[in-house]
C-alpha cells in the first residue's frame, strides 16, 4: 500500500486542502475497485465503514490478497470538512458557490463520442480499454476554474477507469440503500443483499450529474450513441451507498458494511477471500422514477405516523404537521404504495420543506430525479 497526497487549492494567502487516497495493490494486475467515503463531508457514517475497510485492506495487502488494484479515499472531501457555520458542520454544499458536492461532475461522454469516432471496433474488451484510456485524458484535460472543482478532477481521475465504485453516503434518516444505472441491477444485486439494504433505486440518468453516473452512465451513453454493431458493456459498476443516517455512528454497523463490501469485492475477483453465502435479498430493485417525495404542507411539528421500513399504502397517512399556534393539524398521506426509506430528521418544519421519501415500484416522475 502507499499513500498519496492530493493538493487541492494551494495558493500563498488562502486556505488549502489535502486529499489523501491509499492505494493497494497494482495497476494492471486485474479489476481496479475505486472506494470514496462522505463526499458530502458531513455524513460521517461513511468514513467510519472506509475507517474499517481500511484496517482489512492493510491486512489484506500484507498477506499478499490483493487481487486487483484498490483505491481508498476515506474522507473525499476536506474542503467540506473545514466548513463549519455558528457551530455546526456544513459539508454538503460549498459555501462558496452553493453548489451541492454531489452535482455537477464533468460527464466526459460527448467528448469522447467525437474522440472515439472511427476507433471503435466487434471487440468489447478492446472497446473498454480503448474508452478507459480516452476516458482517463479527458479528465486529465480539464482545466478546474475552482478548488472544487479541482477536488470534483481529482477524485474522478482516480475513479474513472475502474471496474467497481462505491461512493458511501448517508441520508437525513434512513435504512440502508443504493442507487445504481438501470443496465447495472443484475450485477449489484449481490451487493443489495450482502448489504441487507431495503431499497435499491435504478436510474439511467438522475439529472443531476452526481459522482457515481461519471463513472457509470458513461458507458450506457457511448453503447447508445455507436449502437449495437460496437459492443460497449456496462463496464463500471458505480454504486451510491445510503449507509443509513447521520446520526447512525456504530462500529457494529461500519464493521457489517466493510465485510459486505469486501465480500463483493471479492466476488468481483479484486480481493482473495472465502466466500459467504448469500443472504436472501430483502429488496427488488425499483426505478428512482418511482420514488415519491412527501413535503410540509404548512409549518408545524412534525409527527411520524409511520417508521422508516415501514410499508405504506396509497391513501395511508404517513405522518402529521401540527401547527403549535393554531392547533390545526395537517395529515400528509402516500398517493402510492411503497416502503418509507429516509426522512428529514428535523421536526420542526416550514411549508414546502421535504418530509420523507417512499420508494414505490411504478415510475411516474420525470427530470431531475435527486433532491439537493
Amino acid at each position: 500500500m502507499h499513500e498519496h497526497i492530493h493538493p487541492i487549492a494551494t495558493e500563498p494567502g488562502v486556505a488549502s486542502y489535502q486529499l489523501a487516497s491509499f492505494h493497494y495493490g497494482r495497476s494492471g494486475s486485474g479489476k481496479k475497485a475505486y472506494i470514496q467515503a462522505a463526499l458530502h463531508a458531513d455524513e460521517v457514517p461513511a468514513m467510519l465503514v472506509a475507517h474499517c475497510l481500511k484496517r482489512e485492506l492493510d491486512r489484506l495487502d500484507l498477506e499478499g490478497r490483493i487481487r486487483g488494484e484498490i483505491v481508498l479515499v476515506p474522507a473525499a472531501n476536506p474542503i467540506g470538512l473545514s466548513q463549519v457555520v455558528q457551530g455546526m458542520p456544513f459539508g454538503r454544499f460549498d459555501l462558496g458557490t452553493g453548489t451541492n458536492f454531489n452535482r455537477a461532475f464533468r460527464h466526459v461522454a460527448d467528448e469522447l463520442k467525437k474522440t472515439l469516432a472511427g476507433r471503435l471496433g466487434p471487440d468489447a474488451a478492446a472497446n473498454v480499454a480503448m474508452i478507459r484510456s480516452e476516458a482517463r485524458g479527458a479528465i486529465s484535460r480539464w482545466a478546474p476554474l475552482d478548488h472544487t472543482d479541482l477536488l470534483k478532477k481529482t477524485l474522478l481521475g482516480m475513479a474513472i477507469d475502474a471496474d467497481v465504485v462505491f461512493d458511501l453516503h448517508c441520508d437525513n434518516e434512513a435504512v440502508l440503500h443504493l442507487y445504481t444505472g438501470s443496465a447495472l441491477a443484475e450485477q449489484v444485486k449481490p451487493l443489495a443483499a450482502l448489504m441487507k439494504a431495503r431499497v435499491m433505486l435504478l436510474s439511467d440518468a438522475s439529472g443531476g450529474d452526481p459522482f457515481d453516473e461519471a463513472c457509470g452512465r458513461l458507458w450506457w451513453d457511448l453503447a447508445a450513441h455507436f449502437g449495437p454493431s460496437t459492443p460497449i458493456p456496462p463496464a463500471c459498476a458505480a454504486i451510491t451507498v445510503e449507509l443509513r443516517g447521520e446520526m447512525d455512528v456504530r462500529y457494529e454497523d461500519a464493521e457489517q458494511d466493510a465485510q459486505a463490501l469486501l465480500q463483493y469485492l471479492a466476488r468481483e475477483g479484486i480481493v482473495d477471500l472465502p466466500l459467504q453465502p448469500l443472504p436472501a435479498p430483502l429488496c427488488a430493485p425499483t426505478p428512482l422514477e418511482g420514488v415519491e417525495r412527501l413535503d410540509a404542507p404548512q409549518s408545524g411539528v412534525l409527527v411520524f405516523l409511520k417508521a422508516l421500513g415501514e410499508r405504506v399504502g396509497a391513501g395511508e397517512a404517513v405522518a402529521d404537521i401540527v401547527n403549535p399556534v393554531t392547533g390545526h393539524t395537517a395529515t400528509v398521506r402516500a398517493s402510492r404504495d411503497g416502503l418509507l426509506f429516509a426522512s428529514t430528521a428535523h421536526r420542526h418544519l416550514l411549508r414546502g420543506m421535504h418530509i420523507c421519501k417512499i420508494a414505490g415500484s411504478t415510475p411516474f416522475r420525470s427530470g431531475p430525479l435527486l433532491s439537493q
